[in-house]
């Protein structure tokens, strides 16, 4: 059959990109009361990091995001869709000792790239917004917030042990460092004491949590990594006393009810106590600093040898009055809680494997209260129970324990109940380079001054030298020599950068007002806020997630925006992977997606990804799937310019784009209620975002009207209208095109989600199976409402299913309505 026009990607892709960027169709433009009725919908992937070229896991990302935003505006919503660059970071620093190019240079080549892959996607954005977080425009108000939140105490500097990677020379937080190394070079980590900059995340803590449960459309994986991160607990805060001196050891336990159980004390490396007692005491000495190569994360903590010296010292039980001794241990953080552990060997794993290593006694004082097994020799017990050898705590409960035991501590003056949190404030200090400069100069006189308002942004030099020892800025006198704005004596700049996250923390709520030049945010970021979709990895769950319902929270209390949370509902995308594992460059099963889209047509790339898996599962690369798509959309292009169908089509519009229901055939109606079933179906999968079960309805839509052989059946018409529309938000180039060549006059993309049509799906006459024994014999067309009596001799009159039943007894006929005739003989 011969066709007017052949399908050509390329070019029908560039003509809907090109009228998309002349009419400015992605603009979002706030409605400001013109159209109080018209819900906004704010749909964000996360941004890129622009390493110069997009992956697989990229494309899936934006085109999911996409789909969504275009699928809500045919619903009729006010849609913003923005995008822009998480820019900071230490892989420009590297590109940069690698190719012998700033970093700054390195960067802003790779967005201008990586710009134009999107653009190719067809992604609608509203490019106006675009900013990337290296522009001194952004960071400017990121330092701003900085200074209010330091002046409010909300921010402030500490030494503290971290971990530091001896290659990137930085610090790292806990949360990025993976199996004891590094999360981007995969370095060994070392602990080092350095001074930094904290943000007191933990005053947020309660609130952190608690905003966890309204958070109805986030994954409930990623809603419980956040509990446990943060980690709230109900315990006792106590102090032992160290001997021969008033001075007191304090402690928090979760478990009061073992504390007669103490039988040694356990102290940070870094504790003054520790410090003190390694004075003379060589061994101790080398093995704190032994520790002090060690790195921090809570991971390493749990994996590595659990190692101690003796200190010597002895603690004095607070309620027997028994004196236990104290070690130094490496398992023992000084960041967390007073950097000390009381130790109950019989009820706690950890102390049990060190009790046995160094000897110590191992004192049972919980006893099973449902018959569990115990076995101290083998291991600890540490199953709550019934206390035992705890004098007048001995035959309470644990719980009942726990109020006692507390109680009698608050009486004596030596403890109380608190409540504790895992969570620790966040270290925001970096040694590196390229990130925004920390706002804040330092004076011998005035100590710590946070920069002026009037003297913001503190600009990070770009043309630098950069050999990868240390920060450039570091060695530029021009950069860091200024004076106090306080006394205006000689003073110097903090050469510290913010960690990258403080960047992503906030940028959603930047594309709200990302032109204003006079504030960090302004009324626009109320009507937009909060986004409606966010959509990325699970592997920011705890990372970024947290830290932007952080940074919500002060931004709020800064007056900036109203509400309490950033992000309403949340999709989690999983990856992409190729032979069943992950696409990476190191195992070298990466599939080029630019290569692709040269190849099939952006559109093409779009419908694969769409269909391949729903979008919180992982997708399976596969090269034949591909080419599926691509003939698929061949099939939808044929189906409009066939020269017999594309007249009758156009006609079809002009006449009112009706359908006389009445003046239908039996197999017209039959025809036009399967496509409009398939349309229902499509219509609540696509509410939860069930893109392939969308496509899969859509590839059945085109099989039905493949099937209508006259070219002017307004059921064809009507069912070509539907699928576009349907399609729409999936491959917008190729529906963009055929919409325009049937005439009409507004774009697709402002056209309404179809619609399926209830009485439509009304038939006169349904299609049953018929059975005999279970096994299919005969199918039978009767009367949609026809009586179970009717439909019973139907199916035993069928000329098929009676050459089954004759000469056999039949004992019973079962009719399920709508679907299958069963016909039981002997």
């Amino acid at each position: 059959m011969s066709t007017q026009q052949p399908y050509t990607p390329e070019t029908v892709e560039a003509g809907a990109q090109q009228y998309w960027a002349e009419h400015a169709s992605f603009r979002a433009v706030e409605d400001n009361g013109r159209d109080p009725g018209r819900e906004k919908f704010y749909c964000l992937a996360m941004f890129p990091y622009p390493s110069g070229q997009l992956h697989m896991g990229h494309v899936r990302n934006y085109t999911i995001g996409d789909v969504i935003a275009r699928y809500q505006r045919m619903l009729g919503k006010n849609v913003l869709q923005p995008m822009g660059w998480d820019a900071f970071g230490l892989p420009a620093e590297n590109a940069a000792m690698k190719h012998k190019v700033a970093p700054a240079k390195w960067t802003r080549e790779n967005i201008d790239y990586m710009r134009g892959q999107l653009q190719r996607l067809g992604l609608g954005y509203d490019w106006e917004r675009e900013f990337a977080t290296c522009d001194p425009d952004y960071y400017r108000w990121e330092q701003w917030l900085f200074t209010r939140l330091f002046e409010k105490g909300l921010v402030y500097k500490k030494t503290a042990p971290v971990n530091w990677c001896p290659h990137d020379l930085t610090v790292l937080a806990n949360e990025q460092v993976i199996e004891g190394c590094c999360w981007r070079c995969d370095t060994p980590v070392e602990r080092r004491e350095i001074p930094q900059y904290f943000m007191k995340i933990t005053d947020y803590a309660e609130e952190l949590l608690a905003g966890l449960d309204q958070l109805d459309g986030w994954p409930e994986a990623v809603r419980t990594m956040q509990r446990n991160w943060i980690g709230r607990s109900e315990g006792v805060e106590l102090a032992f006393t160290v001997a021969d001196s008033n001075e007191p050891l304090r402690v928090y336990t979760t478990r009061p009810d073992t504390l007669m159980g103490v039988s040694y004390m356990a102290v940070a490396p870094e504790h003054p106590l520790a410090a003190r007692a390694a004075q003379d005491k060589p061994e101790l000495a080398a093995f704190i600093e032994e520790c002090a190569k060690m790195e921090t994360s809570e991971a390493a903590m749990e994996t590595m040898e659990k190692k101690g010296v003796d200190t010597g010292l002895k603690a004095i039980h607070p309620i027997s009055g028994d004196s236990v001794p104290v070690f130094t241990a490496n398992f023992v953080l000084m960041g967390y809680g007073e950097g000390a552990v009381m130790a109950v060997p019989a009820h706690d794993q950890r102390d049990w494997e060190f009790a046995h290593k160094y000897g110590l006694p191992v004192r049972q004082v919980i006893a099973p209260a449902n018959d569990e097994d115990i076995d101290l020799t083998k291991q600890a017990f540490t199953t709550k129970g019934v206390l035992v050898d705890s004098g007048e705590f001995t035959g309470l409960t644990s719980e009942q324990a726990f109020d006692a035991i507390a109680a009698k501590l608050e009486k004596d003056g030596k403890g109380n109940k608190r409540t504790h949190y895992r969570l620790r404030d966040w270290g925001v200090s970096r040694q590196r380079y390229w990130g925004a400069p920390i706002p804040i100069i330092n004076c011998d006189r005035c100590g710590a001054v946070p920069v002026p308002e009037r003297d913001l942004p503190v600009v990070l030099p770009e043309d630098v030298s950069f050999d990868g020892v240390g920060s450039p800025i570091k060695k530029m006198p021009e950069f860091y020599e200024t004076t106090c704005p306080k006394c205006g004596g000689k003073a110097e700049r903090e050469t510290d950068t913010f960690d990258t996250f403080m960047e992503s923390s906030w940028y959603y709520a930047r594309f709200t007002s990302p032109d204003n030049s006079e504030a960090m945010l302004d009324e626009r970021a109320n009507y937009w806020l909060p986004v409606d979709q966010y959509i990325g990895g699970i592997e920011h769950a705890i990372l970024h997630l947290l830290y932007a319902r952080f940074f919500h929270k002060l931004m709020r209390d800064e007056g900036l925006v109203k509400g309490d949370e950033p992000f309403a509902s949340l999709l989690t995308q999983g990856m992409v992977l190729k032979d069943g594992v992950k696409m990476s460059k190191s195992k070298g099963n990466t599939v080029d997606p630019q290569a692709l889209i040269d190849r099939y047509g952006a559109d093409t790339v779009r419908l694969f990804t769409m269909f391949a898996a729903p979008p919180e599962q992982s997708l399976e690369w596969n090269d034949d799937a591909v080419e599926g798509a691509s003939r698929f959309l061949k099939r939808v292009w044929r189906l409009v310019h066939e020269d017999a169908r594309l007249p009758a089509l156009k006609q079809w519009y002009a006449d009112g784009a009706r359908v006389d229901a009445a003046g239908l055939s039996a197999e017209q109606k039959k025809r036009r209620a399967e496509i409009h079933g398939l349309l229902d179906q499509a219509g609540r999968d696509v509410e939860k975002y069930q893109f392939n079960t969308v496509v899969a309805a859509a590839m059945k839509m085109v099989n039905a009207l493949g099937q209508i052989e006259a070219s002017d059946d307004p059921v064809f018409a009507e069912g070509v209208d539907l699928l576009l529309r349907l399609l729409a938000p999936i491959v917008p180039h190729i529906t963009h095109e055929l919409w325009n060549v049937l005439g009409h006059e507004q774009s697709v993309i402002d056209a309404a989600w179809p619609q399926a049509d209830a009485d439509a799906m009304v038939r006169d006459t349904v299609e049953l199976v018929v059975q005999v024994n279970g096994k299919v014999r005969g199918k039978i067309s009767v009367a949609a409402d026809a009586a179970k009596e009717v439909v019973e001799a139907a199916a035993l009159a069928d000329e098929n299913v009676q050459r089954f039943t004759e000469g056999k007894k039949v004992v019973k006929v079962i009719v399920v309505p709508g679907r299958l005739v069963n016909v039981v003989v002997k």
